[in-house]
C-alpha cells in the first residue's frame, strides 16, 4: 500500500517522496549509517513507478544527507553536530590567532567549514535591531549577510548589523573576507574592545523561505539566536541575527556557581 505524503499539496509525487525521506533523516528515524530504502522498496511503499523513485532519489542526493555507493545503495551520512561552547567560543586568543568562532568550532568537530557571503552594504536598521544598537529605527547601518556550510550542507544563516559611525573608517568590514579572526578582530584593532557577548535563543519551526535556504524540510526545527557584542564602554557595536538548523548544533554553557 502506498504511503501518503505531502499533505495533499500540489507538489509532484517525486518531490513528496523525497521530502518524506529527508524528514525521516532529519527526525532521526533514518540514522547515520542506515540504508535508504531501495528502489523496489520505495515503489512498493509509495505505490509509484521506478522512474518516479529515481527522480526522488536525485532530490534526496542533492540534499547532501546521503552517500550513494555504486551497487550498494544510498546511506545516511554521519553529521555530528557542531558544539557551541558559550564560555569559550569568543575568547580573544582565538581572534588574535586568526580564528573566527564558527570555523574554530567546525574544526574541533572534524567538519569541513565554508562561509559564503551573500551581501554586504548599508541598510535601514529594522526596529528590533535598532533597539539593540541604541539607534533610531531606520538609521543607516552596515549589514553583512552570510550562509555557513558544514561538509557542503548549509547549516546556519547570519546577518551582522553594525553602527555606521563605527564601521565607516574600517574598510575591512566592507570586504567579503575581513581577515583573520573575522569582524570582531577588526573591531578590536580599531579600539572597540569587547567586554561581553549576550545571546538570546529561541527554538521554533522554520518558515518556508528559511527552510529552503538551509535545505530543511518545511516546518523543521531551527534555533533563532540573536547576539549583542558589547564593548568595555558598554556600547553594542554589533547585533548578529542567526538562524541555525536545530539538528546541527549542541549548545554548552558554563555558569559560575558563586556570586
Amino acid at each position: 500500500m502506498g504511503v501518503a505524503v505531502g499533505g495533499g499539496k500540489a507538489v509532484p509525487r517525486y518531490l513528496q517522496i523525497a521530502e518524506d525521506i529527508v524528514q525521516q533523516i532529519r527526525a532521526g528515524s533514518l540514522k547515520p549509517g542506515d540504508q535508504v530504502p531501495s528502489e523496489s522498496e520505495m515503489v512498493e511503499r509509495y505505490g509509484v513507478s521506478g522512474g518516479t523513485v529515481r527522480k526522488a532519489m536525485l532530490e534526496i542526493r542533492a540534499s547532501g544527507l546521503v552517500d550513494t555507493r555504486h551497487g550498494k545503495g544510498s546511506y545516511v551520512k554521519a553529521r555530528p553536530p557542531v558544539r557551541h561552547r558559550s564560555s569559550d567560543r569568543f575568547r580573544r586568543s582565538l581572534r588574535q590567532g586568526g580564528k573566527a568562532a564558527y570555523l574554530a568550532e567546525s574544526e574541533q568537530s572534524g567538519a569541513t567549514a565554508k562561509v559564503s557571503v551573500i551581501s554586504i552594504g548599508p541598510m535601514a536598521a529594522p526596529d528590533g535591531i535598532a533597539q539593540r544598537l541604541g539607534v533610531d529605527t531606520g538609521t543607516q547601518v552596515l549589514a553583512r549577510r552570510r550562509l555557513y556550510f558544514r561538509n557542503g550542507v548549509p547549516v546556519e544563516s547570519a546577518t551582522s548589523y553594525l553602527p555606521w559611525d563605527v564601521v565607516r573608517d574600517i574598510p575591512e568590514l566592507f570586504a567579503e573576507n575581513p581577515g583573520g579572526g573575522g569582524i570582531y578582530a577588526r573591531l578590536e584593532e580599531h579600539g572597540h574592545v569587547f567586554a561581553e557577548f549576550v545571546e538570546t535563543l529561541q527554538a521554533r519551526l522554520a518558515a518556508k523561505a528559511e527552510a529552503s535556504e538551509l535545505a530543511l524540510s518545511p516546518g523543521a526545527p531551527v534555533v533563532h539566536l540573536v547576539r549583542n557584542a558589547v564593548t568595555d564602554e558598554g556600547r553594542v557595536v554589533e547585533v548578529c541575527d542567526t538562524l541555525m538548523a536545530a539538528d546541527q548544533f549542541v549548545f554548552e554553557y558554563r555558569m559560575p556557581a558563586t556570586d
